[in-house]
């Protein structure tokens, strides 16, 4: 995979198969991994470039157009605009995977981000996107070849909402000059970090598993280094646009997007398919700028405090986003279309994990005294954790047993 116009190779670009699903993605040269006839036809995506849609391979390289977009500009108003308010649109695609059971998943979102000048600032803000609105589709397929889609999932498995806007950073000495030049650093099997700069352009393609100063482009993930999830894939690209002096900040930022693979994401994940097994998790995302504005600390607080209705906000893609993939279109097309009031009706509500005391409220003075008591001191959390625990040991001995019973008769 190279671009059209300088012949340059483009790592990290994602490949897609004809259900939509993240394969993989280019290695530090642009060169493809395997791909299997089956998985044909193929689509290839790379942020700033338009999609290329692959039926079979004819050549040894591929060229993909750069699609040129121009943001609007930023002005400095007064000195008082001290915090950077920016506006972007995500488009992600994620997979869970265990052993037999497969959650897909395909968003967009709208996010913005609160970025203030240092550490001395009493306003915080936020550098990780901050969901203003979002629309999800899923797709659930099993082992036996069982499938169906939805809008809503209790599951959050998706690594999108914590990859922030990057870090400012100095330019290497090497692209310093008006010079056009590329330069590698770090790791130590594979490059940690490559800079190519082309004009005022700066791209940045960073794999964070090949140095652990890597991690610095991603820090607000470090929590989840030290909580021994197992990350098999970890690459980034940040997209620069006039970058006029010696470093990059979120100001010149004109889009990032990554790819993570992972076994293992957050807490009690495990009970996504009821069994304690493996399951694995795989998130490509492109994160498109739209707007960004220098605001007072004043008006970030009110942004900040402000409770957005979603309807309201709507689904604002840009316009060098490309065209959503076939596959995508039908499985929006099939959760747009879902019934939704005749499945609950056909669905049978599993009660097992319910409190036997749910609904039922004491209004006695002496036992609501106690209750405040109990959750003073502490009693009522450790109570309820406990009984919890039963009822889900019991579920799950009884989820062993109806398998087992279908395996016998199977």
């Amino acid at each position: 995979m190279v671009d059209s116009l300088t012949r340059l190779p483009l790592p990290g670009a994602s490949i897609f198969d004809q259900k939509g699903k993240a394969i993989g993605i280019t290695d530090g040269k642009g060169r493809l991994p395997h791909l299997s006839a089956d998985k044909f036809p193929v689509t290839i995506s790379y942020l700033g470039f338009e999609d290329k849609r692959l039926m079979s391979i004819t050549s040894d390289t591929i060229f993909l157009q750069e699609n040129i977009s121009e943001l609007p500009e930023v002005v400095f108003e007064s000195r008082n605009r001290k915090v950077l308010h920016i506006l972007a649109y995500v488009r992600e695609y994620s997979t869970l995977t265990t052993f037999r059971d497969t959650v897909y998943l395909f968003r967009e979102k709208m996010v913005d981000y609160m970025l203030t000048p240092d550490q001395k600032s009493k306003f915080r803000g936020w550098s990780i996107p901050r969901v203003l609105t979002s629309k999800s589709y899923y797709r659930f397929t099993d082992n036996m070849g069982r499938d169906s889609v939805s809008d809503r999932s209790i599951h959050h498995f998706s690594w999108s909402d914590w990859i922030g806007v990057g870090p400012v950073m100095d330019l290497p000495e090497a692209l310093s000059s008006d010079k056009d030049a590329s330069v590698k650093s770090g790791g130590k099997y594979d490059p940690a970090e490559v800079w190519n700069k082309k004009g005022n352009r700066i791209t940045v393609n960073v794999d964070v598993l090949a140095d652990t100063t890597s991690r610095k482009w991603v820090s607000d993930l470090s929590v989840f280094f030290r909580k021994n999830i197992e990350f098999e894939q970890f690459k980034m690209r940040f997209d620069y646009e006039d970058v006029t002096n010696n470093l990059i900040s979120p100001i010149d930022l004109n889009g990032y997007s990554f790819t993570i693979s992972s076994k293992g994401r957050g807490h009690d994940m495990f009970r996504f398919n009821k069994r304690d097994e493996p399951f694995f998790v795989d998130t490509s995302a492109e994160v498109y700028i739209l707007d960004k504005e220098y605001i007072t600390v004043k008006e970030a607080k009110k942004w900040a405090d402000h409770k957005f209705d979603p309807s309201v906000i709507g689904m604002l893609r840009p316009s060098d986003a490309p065209e959503l993939q076939p596959e995508i279109l039908t499985l929006i097309e099939r959760v747009n279309t879902l019934d939704r009031d005749s499945i609950r009706l056909d669905v049978e509500p599993d009660v097992r994990l319910v409190s036997p005391h749910f609904g039922k409220h004491n209004n006695h003075i002496g036992r609501r005294a106690l209750t405040l008591l109990k959750q003073v001191t502490g009693i009522t959390y450790y109570k309820s954790h406990r009984n919890f625990n039963d009822r889900w040991n019991k579920f799950k001995k009884t989820q062993i047993l109806e398998n087992s019973r279908t395996d016998k008769k199977e």
